[in-house]
């Protein structure tokens, strides 16, 4: 039980804070482009309480681990009004791209911090069991927040990468496009839960999301490396 909590605390921690993170930065961005719905309904907040989906966030992916499914979830978006911005189809598009893109940034700075810790540690030393658990929370941070930022740019409603895909398109298409926004999360379980079960073999997270997470995730290491003077 000792175990499991321990295991459990090494990746909530760091889930928590990529997931708000991740929704300030949208929250953030729109904000600085002209629409303040985030700041006015007190979601430009640290508070994880005010970005969990008790759903999306605990039940879904709690249930997806236990059936041994792909995990995914989400929390809960911050609003976003694109008619508030001064400029809606490219506006939507900075929005989007900002949750990936500091997860990204997050990623970065996770790989520095490990680095720096692992240092003193190079040539053979021992780390304390405190020093042990943060360095298990950055290495889960430093991961979580890749798959964060590439899952999210599948370009499938309502993820990130969507608002991308629609900002791009030509008006007519992006209006045809946007149709299937309602259709977003039976079309994600479908292609990544239900697919997989149908056509083994096919699972959209290993065949599309994992390969670019790995190589980013070596890409990662290597700045750990470099300031650890390995």
């Amino acid at each position: 039980m000792t175990e499991t909590l321990y295991q459990a605390a090494t990746l909530i921690i760091p889930l928590m804070l990529a997931i708000v993170f991740h929704e300030i930065a949208h929250g953030w961005t729109a904000k600085a482009l002209g629409d303040p719905t985030a700041e006015e309904q007190k979601r430009l907040s640290l508070n994880p309480l005010r970005h969990v989906d008790p759903v999306g966030t605990i039940i879904v992916p709690g249930i997806l681990k236990l059936v041994g499914a792909p995990v995914f979830g989400w929390a809960k978006p911050v609003p976003v009004n694109k008619w508030r911005l001064r400029n809606p189809r490219y506006g939507m598009m900075a929005v989007a791209a900002a949750g990936p893109g500091m997860n990204l940034a997050l990623a970065l700075l996770a790989a520095v911090c490990i680095g720096l810790i692992a240092r003193p540690f190079v040539d053979g030393g021992q780390p304390s069991a405190v020093w042990i658990f943060v360095l298990l929370n950055l290495q889960n941070f430093l991961l979580i927040n890749i798959f964060l930022a590439l899952f999210n740019l599948l370009p499938i409603p309502p993820f990130d990468g969507s608002h991308i895909v629609e900002g791009l398109l030509p008006p007519r298409a992006a209006a045809t496009y946007e149709r299937l926004r309602p259709f977003g999360f039976p079309l994600i379980f479908l292609l990544v839960i239900g697919l997989p079960m149908l056509v083994p073999g096919l699972s959209i997270v290993e065949k599309v999301v994992l390969p670019p997470v790995e190589w980013l995730h070596g890409i990662y290491f290597s700045v750990v490396s470099a300031v650890a003077g390995r």
